[in-house]
This record gives C-alpha cells, sequence and structure tokens, in this order.
C-alpha cells in the first residue's frame, strides 16, 4: 500500500473492530442456533468461527494452468512467497493460502485447519486428500495485511486431472468462493478455452456473481487486432458457462515479474488503464470489507431460515405411523413440487431456495422422520436480525470521501512549476515522485542487463552507475536509497529510482538521507 491508508472508509481500525463484534454477536446469538438446529452444516455449510467472521479480505483466483495466477501474486507482493512455483507447465499442484506473518513460512493443510486463529477450519469436512493438497504460506507484506489471497492448482482439460485429485475441486472452489470478497477468473490470450472441471467450477460459483471479475491476463502478446478478436472470443466462451443476463467485468491487463521483449505496444495505454483499476479493486476490499461481512451474514441468515423451512415442512409431511420409507422416497422424488409449495405457503422468493438436485442429494442421507420441527421463535430471531439489527450496524458505516489526485491535494498548487529547478541545493517535490521518473529511457538499459526473475544483481548495475563519473562515495549512498530492501538486487523500479537519483546529483541537488515515501512505486495496492 502507498504510505497514506487514503480514506479507508475514512474511518479506523476501532469502528471496524466495533463493526466485526457487532456481526459476530448477531451470528452467534440469531443466526447460529437455527444453523444447528436443523443441520444447515450437512446441507450448505459448518458453522461459522469467530476467526471466519474476523478473517481479511479473501481474493480467490481461479484459471486453468499457465494463466499466470501465481506471476499475478508475485507481481503484487514485489517479491517471492514461500512454496511458490512458476512455470509454463501446470506447476501449482495444491490450494496455496498466502497471508500475512512475521517470518517466512510455510503450514501443512492439517495443521492449519486445526489452528483457532486461521479461518480454514472448516476444511477438515473434506479430509486427508485435500488437506494434503493444501498450505497456508505467510510472509511478511504490507499487501497481505490487507487482505489473504487464494492460489489454486491450475485446471487442465478432460477428466484424468479430475479423477486424480482424490478430491472434489468443485466443493472446494465453493467453500472458498463462499468466503471471498473477489473472485478473480484468470484467462489468457492464448488460453481462452474453458474445460469441464473449470466449467464446473464456474457453476459452483452460483450465488456469488457480484464478486467475480474476469482477468484477461498477457493482453500485450497479440496485436490489438487480434486483441479484439481474442476478447470477443472469451465473451462468447463465458456466454455459453455463466447464466447471467449482466455482462461481467472483463480487465484486460498483463502482469509481469519480468516484460518479455516480444510485446506488443499498441495497446499499452489501454492494458496500464485497465489493470491500474483492477489494483483500484483490489485497494478497495479493505475500505469495503465490513459491508461484505454485513452483506454475507444477511445472505446466510436467508438460507438458513429457508433451509429451516424446508426441514420443517419435510417433517411435517412425513407420517406419524406407517409408510414413512415409502413418503420419504415420494417427498426426494417429488422435492420441486415441495419447494412450489413452501414458496407459496410462506411468500418466498424462488431465488432463496437451494438447487433442487444437489439438495436432494444431501437429503437422500438423512432419515426426515428425525428431522426437528419448525420453532417458531428461532424463525423470529433470524427476521428480527434481518429487520433490526443488521439494519441497525449498516447505518454506523460512514460515507467515505473519494482519494483525491495529487494534483487535487493542493487546490493552489497549479502545477507549473519546473520540477528540475534546483534551490539551494532541492529539488521542488514534484521531482521526489515515483510517476516523474523518465521510464522509456531507463527502461531498454534494464533489459540490456539480462534480468533473471525480474531483478539484476548489482555488480551488473554497477558499470552503469560508474559510467556517470559520480564520485564513489554518492553512488553508494544512490545505492543504499535505491535498494531499498537491501537484497542486493534491483528490479526494474528500482533501477529507474536509482538513474533517477543519478539525474538529481547531476542537477547539482542534495540527496536525502531517506528515499522520500512517494518515490516507491505505488502501482501495486
Amino acid at each position: 500500500m502507498s504510505g497514506k491508508q487514503s480514506s479507508s472508509a475514512n474511518w479506523g481500525d476501532d469502528e471496524y473492530a466495533q463493526v466485526v463484534e457487532g456481526v459476530k454477536k448477531i451470528y452467534r446469538t440469531k443466526i447460529r442456533p437455527l444453523e444447528v438446529t436443523y443441520n444447515f452444516e450437512g446441507f450448505h455449510s459448518a458453522p461459522l468461527t469467530d476467526s471466519d467472521i474476523e478473517a481479511k479480505p479473501i481474493v480467490l483466483l481461479l484459471g486453468q494452468y499457465s494463466t499466470g495466477k501465481t506471476t499475478f501474486i508475485r507481481y503484487l507482493l514485489d517479491k517471492k512467497y514461500p512454496g511458490e512455483h512458476i512455470g509454463v507447465e501446470p506447476t501449482t499442484d495444491r490450494f496455496v493460502a498466502i497471508m500475512n506473518g512475521q517470518e517466512d513460512r510455510v503450514i501443512p493443510g492439517n495443521a492449519a485447519a486445526v489452528n483457532q486463529e486461521l479461518p480454514f477450519r472448516g476444511l477438515n469436512h473434506f479430509g486427508q486428500a485435500f488437506l494434503n493438497r493444501f498450505q497456508v504460506s505467510q510472509t511478511p507484506s504490507p499487501v497481505l495485511e490487507n487482505m489473504t489471497i487464494i492460489d489454486t492448482p491450475g485446471i487442465l482439460a478432460g477428466d484424468k486431472q479430475r479423477i486424480e485429485r482424490g478430491y472434489d475441486f468443485t466443493q472446494i472452489t465453493e467453500w472458498f468462493a463462499q468466503r471471498s470478497d473477489l473472485i478473480l477468473l484468470m484467462f489468457d490470450s492464448y488460453k481462452l478455452d474453458i474445460s469441464n472441471e473449470f466449467k464446473m467450477a464456474i457453476h459452483s460459483l452460483k450465488g456469488q456473481e457480484e464478486k467475480i471479475r474476469v482477468v484477461l491476463n498477457k493482453s500485450d502478446m497479440v496485436s490489438q487486432q487480434q486483441l479484439m478478436r481474442v476478447y470477443g472470443a472469451m465473451m462468447w466462451s463465458l456466454g455459453k458457462v455463466v447464466q447471467t443476463p449482466e455482462v461481467m467485468r472483463v480487465y484486460l491487463a498483463s502482469f509481469w515479474t519480468e516484460k518479455p521483449p516480444n510485446c506488443f505496444e499498441d495497446c499499452r495505454d489501454l492494458i496500464e488503464a485497465e489493470s491500474r483499476d483492477l489494483l483500484i479493486d483490489l485497494k478497495e476490499l479493505r475500505r469495503n470489507a465490513a459491508i461484505r461481512k454485513v452483506n454475507e451474514i444477511v445472505k446466510r441468515a436467508r438460507l438458513a431460515r429457508v433451509h429451516a423451512i424446508i426441514i420443517g415442512h419435510l417433517k411435517k409431511e412425513m407420517p406419524s405411523m406407517f409408510g414413512k420409507k415409502k413418503k420419504q422416497q415420494a417427498l426426494l422424488a417429488n422435492l420441486e413440487q415441495e419447494f412450489i409449495k413452501i414458496q407459496n405457503k410462506y411468500h418466498l422468493p424462488a431465488g432463496d431456495f437451494p438447487n433442487p438436485e444437489k439438495f436432494r442429494q444431501s437429503l437422500a442421507l438423512y432419515d426426515m422422520d428425525k428431522f426437528k420441527s419448525l420453532k417458531e421463535d428461532l424463525i423470529e430471531r433470524v427476521d428480527e436480525a434481518l429487520a433490526v439489527d443488521l439494519p441497525q450496524l449498516m447505518s454506523k458505516f460512514p460515507m467515505g470521501n473519494p482519494e483525491l489526485e495529487k494534483s487535487q491535494l493542493n487546490p493552489f498548487d497549479e502545477g507549473q512549476a519546473n520540477k528540475e529547478v534546483v534551490i539551494n541545493g532541492q529539488l521542488p517535490p514534484a521531482f521526489w515522485d515515483f510517476k516523474s521518473l523518465d521510464k522509456e529511457s531507463y527502461m531498454p538499459l534494464f533489459h540490456s542487463l539480462h534480468p533473471r526473475d525480474g531483478v539484476v544483481p548489482g555488480a551488473s548495475v554497477k558499470p552503469i552507475l560508474l559510467e556517470t563519473g559520480i564520485p564513489n562515495e554518492i553512488l553508494a549512498d544512490i545505492w543504499r536509497l535505491a535498494d531499498w530492501d537491501s537484497d542486493g538486487y534491483m528490479d526494474a523500479d528500482q533501477f529507474g529510482v536509482a538513474m533517477h537519483l543519478i539525474k538529481a546529483v547531476e542537477l547539482g541537488a542534495t540527496l536525502p538521507d531517506k528515499l522520500p515515501p512517494s518515490m516507491v512505486p505505488s502501482r501495486k495496492i
């Protein structure tokens, strides 16, 4: 995140914590009892724990292999994370939760699922086969202070991988999707087909449509004319899978740790603008997290209410003495008709009802005669939560002010001052801004050093800096300022800052003791 936490809804951690506490109390006292009484867990998902509700916003990445999911995470973090593996072949063979931590470490799935401080206890439900293919990677990162990112296995075509996984990929995807704040479907310009498993995974996102964004990654690997055709082909493929009347938000983006030399530049402005929009979407997750939590609890309460009414209705339909087995089979066979009866009797919207086929599969495992009868007091508590408690919580949310552009921060600054005029050894503040770097001149120079994994060692940069003729002690200060992570390597941004500092010295300015925060790139979230 950039130095200033822009109007993060203009309220602090205390207010955010109050809302989370309010949500926990409402769920614990008014919604959870209904879920437990009517076995909501057996049909939908396990009751939420405090750590589930307190969890940071979650971003779920889904896509076929080699669409750039893991590279996108590296791009956001500006660093590798433990257990990362990037390649053109299917490399990520497990679900990985990337979270903030004091140090780099990997927590295996079995340990993560029993850790009360992590929001993954519900994954125990999926058993050993899945937990062996799940891990939590912790790494210190300002980005991860505000979100958790879920990287998923690359999806292949055909049934071989699905059969050999040993766990139900679609069910796991659905579990994470229900808890996510943003779901990114990743495509690239050469992988537009949607395999059977990817299709099933997208179908499992039903009811989560408002969270879904589509990313057409590597958009600069095709020309402008080809990009139009690729975009059209992708929307056609998605249209056959996603059954919604609304058009999904699609970002034409290109996230590289090291940009390949054969990129097309004719759509660069469009791609950068689209990438910025996606990063803004991610940046605002923290701001909207509390509202999303309330929204998710409302959705869950409505689902639990309808579930309880269905269970109560089926129990009531069962005979008291004879013919119970026959009646249960009849109810299972005519479940759709029973749903219509319930809908008409209680005036419920059809959209609140579960998928009949999936519900029937779960229902077949139970003896309906052992279900609990409908208890009006439990329903009334949920109604009160939906009608009174949760709206009251929402009313506490302040209206946030929009984040101002730098040019709007000072209404008297007309921005006409020359950025490169030195007065008393000092350059104007506008010079000390990452946006003022001359990227076009230094990028070819950086690529000529043949970076690996997006970075070059100090030994490769040294000859270029020496060519400037600046004394060694000043070059040492320039390196100290530009290599802000002190790892002895420079990425493209750090190299650009070093060249910018050389420019400052050549203009006759005094170098600052510390690199101004505005010189650290804010292109990431």
